[in-house]
C-alpha cells in the first residue's frame, strides 16, 4: 500500500476546522496505497447531532467491560509494541510466511483464542464465540512482507520510533489484532455471533491476495458476514478497492547477429512499439485509471538481435468497468505492435510471437459509505474524537468487497514512514494506543449494535 493523493468529492465547509484536525489528529498511513475520499464531510459530522449509530457507539464506549478494555489498551500499550517488534523480527518473505504464522498462532493460543488451525494456504485462523447468535466477523492482519529472504529484519528502537522492514506493513496490523483480541477475552466483553481472528498470507504483490482468496473459496466462504483487515498506520478507513491487472508480456524470436541477421523482426523493437502505444493510452481521472510499464528486460549484447523482449505491466482502477476497458485497449496495443514489427520486415520469414502471462489480478469494488460496517467505523472514530477519512486502496478487503461481503481495511494507529523500504519506520508517539482502541470499538460495535 503506497499513497495515492486525489480527494473524492467532499463538502468544503469548515475548512479551517478541517485543517486543524488534520494536522492534530491525522497521521500519514504506511503500508497500502491510499487515496482519500472524504475530508471536511467527516469533520462536519463531529459537530453535528449524533446519528443513531453514533449514539450507540457513544453508549458502547461507556459500558464497563468496554471502558476497562479501552483503559487497558492505553495502560498496557508497551505490550502491543513488544509484540509488534517481536513479530517483525521473524522473516516473512513472499510465500515463506510459515515461521511468522507459527508465532502468531502461538500468541493467539496464549490469549485464549479457540479452534486454532492453519489452513492449506497457510492462513492462521482462530475463533472467539459470542454470548448469543449473530453474524460472523473476520478481524485480520497479513503475515507477509515484500522483502526477499535474507533481509535484515532486526528492529531498532529510539524512544517511540521503531525502524525495520515491515514494521508498519503489517507488523503494526498484526500487533493491533493481538491487542484487540487480548482485551476482548480478558475483559469478557459480551457480543453476539462469532469473531474470527486471522493472520493471512500472500497480501503483498507477488502473493496476489492468495490467503484471503483461499478464505473465500474454502469452508468459510459462505459464513463470513463482515470482514475487517488491519493494515498500515494512521486512522484511515479503506472501503474502496483499487483493482489491478498485472501482466508479463514477452515478444519472442530466434535472435541473431545485429549485422549479419539484420532485416528480421526484432523482439525488443516490437516491445518498444508496444511501450510507445501504451504511453499514449487515454486514462480517465474519475474514476481514476492508471497504467505502467514497470520492468523491461531482454538481450545478451549490444551487437545481438535479442531472442526476447520482456516487460511487466500494471493496470489499476477503482472501477471494475474502467479497469476492463483499459485492459481491452492494452491487449489491442500489444497485438498491433506485433503486427507492425512483422510488417516492417516483409521479406523476412523469421517468426515473431507474443506471449501474455497473467502475473496478478485484484478485483475492484466498493463497500458503500452507507453500509453498517462503514457507518460503525466512522462512528467509532467520532466517539474517540479522531479523524478517520474514507480511502480507496488495494488490500485484503478487495476480495470480500468483490464478492459483495461488507468489508473495510482499518489502519492501526501511530505514524508510519517508508513503507516497503529497508528503512521503514513506525512512530507510536503519544497516542499509538488509540489504533487498537478504535479497532476494538468498531469490532464490538459491529457485533452488538444495529
Amino acid at each position: 500500500m503506497s499513497p495515492l493523493v486525489s480527494p473524492r468529492s467532499a463538502a468544503t465547509a469548515i475548512p479551517a476546522l478541517l485543517s486543524l484536525l488534520t494536522l492534530a489528529l491525522a497521521s500519514p498511513a504506511a503500508g497500502h496505497a491510499q487515496q482519500p475520499k472524504t475530508t471536511a464531510k467527516s469533520v462536519a459530522k463531529v459537530a453535528a447531532k449524533a446519528s443513531p449509530t453514533e449514539a450507540a457507539l457513544d453508549r458502547l464506549a461507556k459500558q464497563p467491560a468496554v471502558a476497562k478494555a479501552m483503559a487497558a489498551l492505553q495502560r498496557e500499550n508497551e505490550w502491543t509494541l513488544t509484540e509488534q517488534a517481536a513479530l517483525c523480527e521473524i522473516p516473512a518473505p513472499p510465500f515463506k510466511e510459515a515461521a511468522r504464522a507459527a508465532a502468531f498462532r502461538d500468541k493467539l493460543a496464549a490469549l485464549g483464542v479457540q479452534k486454532l488451525r492453519t489452513d492449506r494456504e497457510g492462513n492462521v485462523i482462530g475463533e472467539i464465540k459470542g454470548t448469543g447468535p449473530g453474524p460472523t466477523l473476520v478481524l485480520s492482519g497479513h503475515l507477509d512482507t515484500v522483502f526477499p529472504e535474507g533481509t535484515n529484519v532486526k528492529v531498532k528502537r529510539e524512544g517511540t520510533k521503531f525502524t525495520a522492514p515491515g514494521i508498519g506493513d503489517d507488523c503494526r496490523g498484526l500487533a493491533a489484532v493481538l491487542a484487540t483480541t487480548r482485551q476482548i477475552i480478558a475483559q469478557k466483553i459480551p457480543f453476539n455471533g462469532r469473531l474470527l481472528v486471522i493472520g493471512t498470507v500472500g497480501e503483498e504483490g507477488p502473493g496476489n491476495l492468495r490467503g484471503v482468496r483461499a478464505l473465500f473459496s474454502g469452508p468459510l466462504k459462505d459464513s463470513i458476514d463482515m470482514f475487517i483487515s488491519i493494515d498500515g498506520t494512521g486512522f484511515g478507513i479503506t472501503n474502496g478497492a483499487v483493482g489491478s491487472n498485472r501482466y508479463r508480456v514477452t515478444y519472442k524470436g530466434p535472435g541473431g547477429h545485429s549485422y549479419g541477421a539484420f532485416g528480421m523482426p526484432n523482439p525488443i523493437h516490437a516491445m518498444g512499439r508496444a511501450i510507445a502505444k501504451i504511453a499514449e493510452l487515454e486514462a480517465s481521472t474519475n474514476p481514476k485509471v492508471t497504467f505502467n510499464v514497470g520492468l523491461v528486460s531482454g538481450g545478451t549484447s549490444v551487437n545481438s538481435i535479442s531472442a526476447e523482449g520482456v516487460m511487466d505491466i500494471d493496470l489499476r482502477s477503482e472501477s471494475a468497468a474502467s479497469l476492463a476497458d483499459i485492459d481491452a485497449r492494452l491487449q489491442i496495443a500489444l497485438r498491433q505492435a506485433l503486427a507492425e514489427e512483422k510488417a516492417r520486415w516483409p521479406k523476412s520469414a523469421v517468426p515473431l510471437s507474443l506471449v501474455i502471462d497473467t502475473a496478478g489480478l485484484r478485483p475492484a469494488g466498493t463497500t458503500a459509505d452507507t453500509t453498517f460496517i462503514v457507518r460503525t467505523s466512522l462512528a467509532a472514530a467520532r466517539t474517540m474524537n479522531i479523524y478517520a477519512p474514507l480511502t480507496i486502496s488495494s488490500t485484503d478487503a478487495n476480495i470480500p468487497i468483490s464478492k459483495g461481503v461488507a468489508a473495510v481495511t482499518l489502519d492501526g494507529g501511530g505514524v508510519g514512514r517508508g513503507a516497503h523500504s529497508l528503512d521503514e519506520s513506525y512512530d507510536d508517539r503519544t497516542d499509538g494506543y488509540k489504533g487498537p482502541q478504535w479497532i476494538l470499538l468498531v469490532v464490538i460495535g459491529l457485533l452488538t449494535t444495529r
